[in-house]
């Protein structure tokens, strides 16, 4: 399914949502999302590719599709570096990073979790 990809700013507006999540910019132009101080996303500044953490057991399925391959100095992480976005949907993508984020916070200590509130997060409801 070929899609957009995703901009920075779509980025940006997804993990604001998230409790807990900074943003800063490292190694001189990599945008870097983290939560409790752990990495869970990094996008240029200028956009295009996308790296973030999946899944153990998704890492081998994930970079056997064409436009994803294991995140130089993080793959062994289980980090994958999306570097052709525009071969996938912008909600495909937002997906596997909310699953980053996700992975990342359950690893962080229960009490610094407990500080972050509930995740997921309560789905709103129509009133």
């Amino acid at each position: 399914m070929a899609g957009k990809g995703m901009t920075t700013r779509q980025l940006e507006a997804l993990c604001g949502r998230w409790p807990g999540v900074s943003q800063d910019v490292k190694w001189g132009a990599d945008l870097v999302f983290s939560v409790g101080g752990k990495m869970f996303a990094v996008m240029p500044v200028d956009g295009g590719r996308v790296a973030f953490k999946v899944a153990d057991e998704r890492f081998l399925e994930l970079t056997d599709q064409p436009g994803m391959i294991p995140s130089p100095y993080l793959a062994r992480a289980h980090w994958i570096s999306v570097v052709e976005p525009q071969r996938f949907a912008t909600t495909e993508l937002a997906a596997l990073v909310e699953a980053s984020y996700g992975l990342v916070r359950a690893k962080l200590t229960k009490k610094m979790q407990g500080a972050l509130g509930p995740w997921p997060l309560p789905v709103e409801r129509n009133k």
